[in-house]
């Protein structure tokens, strides 16, 4: 049985890559404003920015994984990856607003290993 890929499905997956990618990297930026935030007076702005930022790519990663899945009907399993990606990142905001650096910063880490799994497993 042979499968079609049709134009729109390598769109959806370009765009399903495109926001991990993107997740990915705010994660990592925010480690790099986390450093900035011990060593900066403009540190703590950097990282609050970051994280708006971070949160939306997260938001943008459960977006590409429906526009992937839906229109082909394929597996939901990036659906469930980036879903629980939005779970971690609300965690992630809350521990930082509640300034629980023992999980923040742990939890910010594994993030980050997630979403390059993530992006090499595409």
């Amino acid at each position: 049985m042979a499968t079609q890929v049709t134009g729109n499905g390598r769109r959806s997956a370009s765009f399903l890559q495109i926001a991990i990618a993107l997740q990915t990297l705010t994660i990592f930026l925010q480690a790099v404003s986390a450093g900035l935030l011990l060593t900066s007076s403009y540190g703590q702005t950097l990282h609050g920015v970051g994280a708006r930022v971070m949160y939306g790519a997260s938001m943008l990663y459960v977006l590409a994984a429906v526009l992937a899945w839906k229109p082909g009907g394929g597996s939901p399993r990036p659906v469930w990856h980036a879903s629980g990606f939005l779970v971690l990142a609300s965690v992630q905001v809350v521990l930082g607003i509640a300034h629980v650096p023992s999980v923040h910063l742990p939890l910010g880490v594994a993030m980050f290993g997630l979403s390059v799994l993530a992006l090499t497993r595409r």
